[in-house]
């Protein structure tokens, strides 16, 4: 099980492209991304069971530990050095200015600390280079006030030229707020997707471990239904997590343009039999699929996978976020161009604040946190029916439900 959950964690920190390395509770490095190797100039192996303090200046070691058990203590995940600087230490000695987001977990009761590093050398120059403008701009300020003095003309010509020096500082000054807000966001955006991340993988794993461990217990034949049940648990983790995995590769094909759309004629019917098929069993207690009336003599000409896909993600998620004994629709119209599929529940809704979101990649709204995703399903297809001529759109309200509206072209171009 340990090897496993080691590859997991090898493919989420490939899959994001700032540094990422793990730590025990000794402050000794556990695991490190390909990110972290070229920031910091070391080899994987170089890095691996040696002490954190490889990667800080050395002006910095004697305080570092009292931070560290500080955070241990508290075991909550926040920025690091609010208020001061951070720098790191590359393995040719030179010193370079970083951001870090540290976010604690525990896995087979062992503590260990992830960490998201950025280099921000990039922003530390542009900072630099706002307050050297500002001075020069200062000390034109003060060598154009003397010369005001001369004639009124002057003033005017001057105030003409000092006007313009203005603009251009609140300018550079706004580009780069504009700039340092991005950036916060997107970290944030990804220490949270890290975590969310981790969560999901962390919890098929345990549930994996204790089944296998359950399972060889049960020895005697008359407990073989016992043992069936936690064959199936493990069966349906690992395909959990299977399918999370092929969500990433989705991603990764899609941002590299490796996406090899297959087209042929086929009927409706058949994809939506089999989508509803495989949704009857996750429904809850009391729940109910209404199949879409009159569809029997529609065909699309489209890549038949993906509209499966799709049209299953919607399906999914209505099952997922809808209550015990609620109905979802499913309706079905063509014109002479496109075919339109929506999906209705009763669920919980979407909260308005979080609608604008709802399709960006692994954002996932604040009342749908506790239920398990990882906000990828979405925006995956999205792009595929971006792809493909047709649009993903929704209405929604909290508490009451949600229509998801799947439009696509009736005959995609091959």
């Amino acid at each position: 099980m340990l090897n496993n959950e080691k590859d997991v964690f090898n493919v989420l920190f490939e899959a994001v492209s700032e540094g990422v390395l793990v730590v025990n509770d000794l402050q000794k490095i556990v695991s490190v991304n390909s990110s972290i190797e070229k920031m910091f100039g070391y080899n994987k192996d170089e890095l691996i069971h040696e002490k954190l303090e490889i990667l800080i200046p050395k002006r910095y070691h004697p305080n570092h530990g009292s931070h560290f058990k500080g955070f241990m203590k508290q075991k909550e995940k926040r920025q690091m050095g609010k208020g001061r600087d951070l720098y790191g230490a590359r393995k040719d000695g030179t010193v370079f200015p970083l951001e870090i987001g540290l976010n604690p977990f525990e896995i087979h009761e062992e503590t260990f600390v992830m960490a998201l590093v950025i280099d921000v050398s990039i922003r530390k120059q542009q900072e630099f280079e706002i307050l050297k403008l500002n001075e020069e701009l200062e000390i034109k300020v003060a060598e154009r006030t003397r010369e005001l003095s001369k004639t009124v003309h002057e003033l005017k010509v001057v105030n003409v030229e000092l006007d313009a020096e203005n603009q251009k500082r609140i300018e550079a000054e706004n580009h780069i707020k504009d700039a340092l807000k991005k950036e916060i966001e997107l970290n944030e955006l990804k220490t949270k997707f890290l975590s969310l991340v981790s969560h999901e993988f962390k919890t098929p794993l345990s549930g994996i471990l204790t089944s296998t461990m359950l399972l060889g217990k049960y020895k005697l034949t008359e407990q073989q239904e016992k043992r069936d049940k936690h064959l199936e648990t493990i069966t349906n983790k690992i395909h959990y997590l299977n399918n999370i995995l092929n969500d990433f590769l989705s991603v990764e094909k899609l941002d590299s343009g490796q996406i090899n759309y297959k087209f042929h004629t086929f009927k409706l019917s058949k994809v939506v039999n089999e989508v509803i098929y495989n949704a009857n069993m996750l429904l809850k207690e009391g729940q109910k699929i209404n199949y879409p009336e009159d569809i029997d003599e529609i065909s699309l000409t489209q890549d038949e996978k993906i509209i499966e896909l799709s049209l299953s993600n919607l399906l999914n998620n209505a099952i997922k976020y809808s209550p015990e004994n609620a109905v979802i629709n499913i309706e079905v119209k063509q014109d002479k161009t496109y075919t339109t599929f929506k999906v209705k529940d009763n669920g919980i809704g979407i909260p308005e604040v979080d609608q604008k979101n709802i399709f960006n990649r692994y954002f996932r709204a604040e009342n749908a946190l506790l239920t398990q995703g990882t906000g990828i399903g979405l925006n995956i297809i999205k792009s595929h029916l971006k792809n493909l001529g047709g649009t993903v759109t929704f209405e929604s309200t909290e508490h009451i439900g949600s229509i998801f509206t799947m439009k696509i072209i009736n005959k995609g171009k091959k």
